[in-house]
């Protein structure tokens, strides 16, 4: 094979790996990355908190539910909860819950400045950046919202399943 077409080839294989790749995180960005706006927010019911909980969401901690991946694969299933404040964050006995009453209570946790805890629905060991629910089914499906409250029942955090 000669030099020129070698580069035509090379050059051929580069547009068409670009192309796809665009492609493909466009559809990713499209599909997967949820951005909720006020208006959709439907918060859960909160149960067993005290009278002070409020379901209106709250905004004076900078934590952020900033994922839900493989929902309804059970495998799958991690919820990505990031704290963007400045300090640390202590996440002991905040619950995630998703709109069906399933609810996750965190044991002691605190995030630092740009930290991140994953919590799968899985069972396994937990760590410092991996938490597991132990639930035998999966608990996340699309167009469902996933809560986050704090230790008081106040709602810090809500993100839509996509």
């Amino acid at each position: 094979m000669d030099r020129k077409k070698l580069v035509q080839y090379l050059l051929l294989n580069a547009l068409v790996s670009a192309t796809v790749t665009g492609g493909m995180l466009f559809w990713y960005d499209r599909n997967y990355r949820a951005v909720i706006q006020p208006a959709v927010i439907q918060a859960t019911p909160i149960t067993n908190v005290s009278s002070s909980s409020s379901t209106e969401l709250q905004t004076d901690i900078a934590v952020k539910i900033s994922s839900v991946v493989g929902a309804g694969v059970l495998e799958s299933e991690i919820v990505v909860i990031r704290f963007e404040g400045e300090g640390e964050l202590n996440l002991t006995s905040w619950q995630l819950k998703d709109d069906n009453g399933n609810t996750y209570t965190f044991p002691q946790l605190t995030l630092y400045q740009n930290g991140a805890v994953q919590v799968h629905t899985i069972a396994g060991t937990d760590s410092v950046i991996d938490l597991y629910w132990g639930i035998g089914d999966s608990v996340w499906s699309s167009g469902e919202n996933a809560s986050l409250y704090d230790s008081q029942g106040n709602l810090r955090a809500v993100y839509r399943v996509p």
